[in-house]
């Protein structure tokens, strides 16, 4: 069974909970030579800020980017997308920050494996009512972190990152938790 959204103020809330535990984990400013993803800022890829801004930026411009800015860009890109306001408590987190770190299509997925639905890619109906349909939302949170982590063993860069990758995933797995009632 689908459950109404939350009111505005507690998915602001919510939003604000989840981005603060993101923002532990893309802190700053970072220009590694192994990431391919390149310079990023608040774990913000410069390629994601041309898109927002809708013009070219600088590794300079990324470096300048303000929290609140990446905030917005936080709630569009990424918690919109993934329709975060409208999934449980925990399983919002877990998303979004699959969502941050791996994308949005990747997340969704995710999710759409771990509750038996087509992987698509896109979090709609189909997705949100099998989502609220899981009973033990503790299963389904460890089940996402899980495919998570097989994702990211995989990569080539796992011998520089993976241990940081791992405490990351590891740690929102445990907050997604108790969000989510200790299920």
């Amino acid at each position: 069974m689908t459950q109404p959204p939350d009111t505005p103020d507690q998915a602001t809330i919510r939003f604000r909970a989840c981005v603060a535990e993101v923002l532990t984990h893309e802190g700053g400013y970072v220009d590694h030579p192994r990431d391919p993803g390149g310079c990023t800022n608040f774990g913000i890829t410069r390629a994601t800020l041309q898109a927002w801004r809708r013009a070219r930026v600088t590794c300079a411009d990324v470096r300048a980017m303000d929290v609140a800015e990446a905030r917005a860009i936080y709630r569009t890109h990424y918690w919109n997308a993934i329709r975060a306001d409208d999934l449980p408590a925990g399983i919002d987190l877990v998303l979004f920050d699959a969502a941050v770190n791996s994308g949005r299509r990747r997340a969704a997925e995710w999710l759409q494996a771990a509750v038996g639905v087509e992987e698509d890619g896109a979090i709609g109906p189909v997705t949100l009512r099998a989502t609220w349909a899981t009973n033990d939302r503790g299963s389904l949170i460890e089940r996402i972190c899980a495919a998570r982590m097989v994702f990211l063993r995989e990569l080539p860069t796992w011998s520089t990152f993976g241990r940081g990758w791992t405490s990351r995933v590891d740690r929102v797995c445990a907050v997604a938790m108790r969000l989510a009632g200790g299920q």
